[in-house]
């Protein structure tokens, strides 16, 4: 993970965030300083992702107040696609409880990739966690309903809230993905054959494959990054959307497993949960300050979008957002005098 920003002063974890006017100078600046990086490519085993425009690049950040800066092309409509594994989690999280889903699909990292069928087989048909493919497949395979278009219904309502807008899906992309994901197919099955999932596994793969087509902006990202660092409350509408014990799962998982097998190197470097998309899609969330979503398509070889990565470092350092930096106390000078 390159995420060269090692000249940037960092902002201890503390206290509130800069000023309105600071916060949303360092946005227009992280998409200054990293629209020259040109490293990565664009996705291209999902045909229809292969048309975005490499050049695209927008950064939001949202605060938990309903505040948001941005910067870029943050007009720009893109598919949601795995960062959609994280709050479809939430919703399943908030209606079977911590115990249940954990036991279900499992809390720890792989090592490999996002679509590994090897981690299934290695591990006696767990999943293993939400964030990888076979997990997020069992995952959407528990949202409530009666009927796949019952639960595909209850996604939709549950993504809008935490964006705070009504999302569409894109039809297109939807297809595209439908026509290529045999890989999937042969997750879903395997996974019916371990008994992982209860209901007909195509029907589960085609659910999952709709809610990653939901069309979203960077703004949106951001916004349901800031849900989930305020205790599930929209920050835009001010509706719970789920709890706050849901939240602090949902963001446990992040950091463990947001970033597949580079999670470790993201923590390190950014020290923040997130979650890429394959489309070019970032969100991260600080706890209690805000979220930040970030879209741009050029993908490094994990998966996760190269700019979006090396701008929410620097967010992260300059905005104080790191959950792992401290500086030391003032009193630390004067310890022998109290002891």
């Amino acid at each position: 993970m390159d995420v060269d920003v090692q000249d940037v002063v960092q902002r201890a974890y503390t206290g509130d965030l800069p000023h309105w006017s600071e916060v949303e100078a360092l946005v227009t600046a992280a998409h200054r300083r990293c629209t020259p990086e040109t490293g990565g490519v664009v996705a291209d085993y999902i045909p229809v992702l292969a048309a975005a425009d490499p050049e695209w690049f927008a950064v939001s950040v949202a605060e938990v107040n309903g505040t948001v800066h941005t910067a870029g092309d943050v007009d720009v409509e893109f598919s949601i696609q795995s960062i959609s594994k994280a709050f479809v989690y939430a919703l399943v999280c908030q209606h079977y409880g911590h115990e249940v889903v954990a036991e279900r699909i499992g809390v720890n990292n792989t090592g490999l990739p996002f679509n590994s069928v090897i981690a299934i087989e290695l591990n006696n048909g767990h999943p293993m966690n939400p964030m990888v493919n076979a997990g997020a497949i069992a995952t959407t395979a528990l949202i409530p309903g009666r009927s796949p278009g019952e639960q595909w219904d209850a996604i939709v309502a549950g993504l809008s809230e935490f964006a705070g807008r009504p999302l569409q899906l894109d039809e297109t992309v939807y297809q595209s993905e439908s026509q290529t994901n045999q890989r999937n197919r042969a997750i879903a099955q395997l996974l019916g054959s371990y008994g992982r999932i209860e209901s007909d596994p195509l029907d589960a793969l085609d659910v999952y494959t709709r809610q990653c087509a939901l069309r979203v902006t960077a703004t949106d990202l951001a916004v349901m990054g800031a849900t989930l660092a305020d205790g599930g409350v929209n920050p835009i509408t001010g509706r719970q959307v789920v709890s706050a014990g849901v939240c602090r799962d949902a963001l446990a998982i992040l950091a463990a497993n947001g970033a597949y097998e580079r999670s470790g190197e993201w923590l390190f470097e950014i020290g923040l949960p997130g979650k890429s998309g394959v489309a070019g899609g970032l969100v991260t969330i600080a706890p209690g300050k805000v979220g930040i979503g970030c879209f741009s398509p050029r993908l490094d070889d994990a998966g996760n979008s190269v700019r979006g990565q090396r701008a929410t470092a620097y967010l992260s350092r300059v905005l104080g957002l790191n959950i792992f930096a401290s500086h030391a106390h003032t009193l630390a000078a004067n310890r022998k005098d109290i002891l």
